[in-house]
């Protein structure tokens, strides 16, 4: 027997019905008026995630246990689909650490929402600045079959895969993902306009969290930052916590993607979600900070961020001066159709997955409280 909920539409307005079971069978406009119904929107879906609630995705040993915690921890931020990320490690940490993801996602009931995995490098930039905090000794040129021994490991589940595009195999290396159906990401790069041109010629159509994994001291013009804003065949996804950019920035980014090109992520890592202390980002220890900043281990370098989706949603209101449906369409649609996830481009439609959040929403205080997530017709969390 299909379900149903009633709602406000947040990306539409106005009230409806849904009926559903895995997908959704009926959105329909309620005609009579129905006054305190809470919000409904797509459930968000979160294309770059290290970890979360203390677990860590980049360690092959991490118990399914702790893989299915940090699931329903983000299910409570309103977290319906992610896509796991495996960072620059030995060729065997990243392989076994996606072997590990992928088991899981098979064995639990919380791995519904893995729609696949994103591999950010190995093949970045080696210097100090676009590296981040990826480790050195692990990063390498781009190579196929590595990447081909990735997508076996997870039976092709592969989506997403970040690169820094002046690596001479670049190019080839980017015809060929994206032959596969992988969306392919510029970041953690020095390159310059011909690298970036190169690129987005080959099939690159996104950048990763764009103003981070960057110099701290570059030349004003040209530089890699304004050369992919400037790109207007590349969408951009932004971190959006009050840390990484500041408001600036991301208004002025903003304006250069449009919101149709720009994409909410929150590149969390594993103290996200958890109290202050040490925590692991693959081989490297990273401390969650009282101020919310996840750094390597007695540095100020960051490594990820403690950000939880619905809080990314209200920091887009709040320091760029969105609307509410702007800023759910760059947690929702947006990540759908950049990050090929089937089933979410259309919103709250027949047809459509039955992913959703329900929420209230203060529109003077720019907040959102999640009540209740739904993935295939199912509820995983209910506050």
């Amino acid at each position: 027997m299909a379900k149903k909920c009633f709602g406000y539409d947040a990306l539409r307005g106005g009230n409806i019905l849904l009926e559903f079971d895995q997908t959704i069978l009926l959105a329909d406009d309620l005609v009579e008026p129905v006054e305190g119904l809470p919000y409904v929107a797509p459930g968000f879906i979160d294309l770059q995630v290290n970890g979360f609630d203390g677990v860590d995705y980049n360690s092959p040993e991490t118990t399914h246990e702790d893989i299915a915690r940090s699931l329903r921890t983000q299910f409570a931020t309103g977290t319906t689909r992610l896509l796991p990320t495996v960072i620059t490690g030995s060729r065997e940490g990243m392989l076994g650490s996606l072997q590990n993801l992928y088991a899981a996602k098979l064995a639990l009931p919380e791995g519904e929402a893995i729609a696949g995995f994103h591999v950010e490098g190995p093949h970045i930039a080696a210097e100090d600045g676009p590296r981040g905090a990826h480790p050195v000794q692990h990063v390498r040129k781009p190579d196929v079959e590595e990447y081909r021994r990735w997508q076996e490991a997870t039976d092709g589940l592969i989506k997403l895969v970040t690169l820094a595009p002046e690596w001479p195999e670049a190019p080839a290396y980017i015809e060929a993902l994206v032959r596969d159906g992988v969306t392919v990401s510029i970041g953690h790069t020095a390159a310059k306009r011909e690298h970036i041109q190169a690129a987005v010629s080959a099939g690159a159509t996104l950048s990763t969290h764009l103003g981070n994994g960057a110099h701290s001291v570059m030349s004003r013009h040209p530089n890699y930052l304004w050369e992919q804003m400037a790109e207007d065949r590349l969408n951009a996804d932004f971190i959006v916590d009050g840390i990484h950019i500041g408001e600036a920035f991301l208004k002025v980014a903003l304006r250069a993607k449009g919101i149709d090109r720009s994409i909410l992520v929150t590149d969390a890592s594993s103290p996200a979600g958890a109290k202050p202390g040490r925590y692991f980002l693959g081989d490297q220890p990273v401390d969650l900070t009282e101020d919310d900043r996840v750094v390597l281990a007695g540095q100020t370098r960051l490594a990820g961020s403690a950000l939880k989706m619905h809080k990314g949603v209200e920091n887009l209101m709040k320091m760029a001066g969105l609307t509410l449906v702007e800023a759910l369409t760059m947690a929702t649609r947006n990540p759908a159709r950049v990050g090929r996830i089937g089933g979410r481009m259309k919103g709250l439609a027949a047809g459509e997955k039955a992913d959703f959040v329900v929420f209230d929403f203060d529109e003077a205080a720019k907040s959102i409280r999640i009540r209740e997530t739904w993935i295939n017709g199912n509820c995983f969390f209910r506050e």
